[in-house]
């Protein structure tokens, strides 16, 4: 088995005041695999606001397990809680 084989990349999508504060809307990520989106949150250190209303949508379902193994591929979306006005 070849290097190739253990990672997996994946995109991470940014919406709202979130891309901003990262300074880009779409970032691709090179990841071992078996990597979660958990492990995305942690290293990009989003707990906070994920604590705070950041709904994540995995490969657009929104409520996906966070604690999954992510596929090669993967589109993570970051989307900021919606304020009613």
């Amino acid at each position: 088995m070849d290097e190739g084989d253990l990672a997996i990349k994946v995109k991470m999508l940014f919406f709202g005041p979130l891309a901003e504060s990262m300074g880009q809307r779409e970032i691709e990520v090179a990841l071992l695999q078996g990597s979660s989106t958990r492990d995305l949150i942690d290293r990009f250190r989003l707990t906070t606001m994920l604590e705070s209303g950041l709904r994540v949508a995995i490969n657009g379902v929104i409520g996906a397990d966070l604690d999954a193994s992510l596929s090669d591929a993967s589109e993570i979306a970051f989307l900021p809680p919606v304020s009613g006005g």
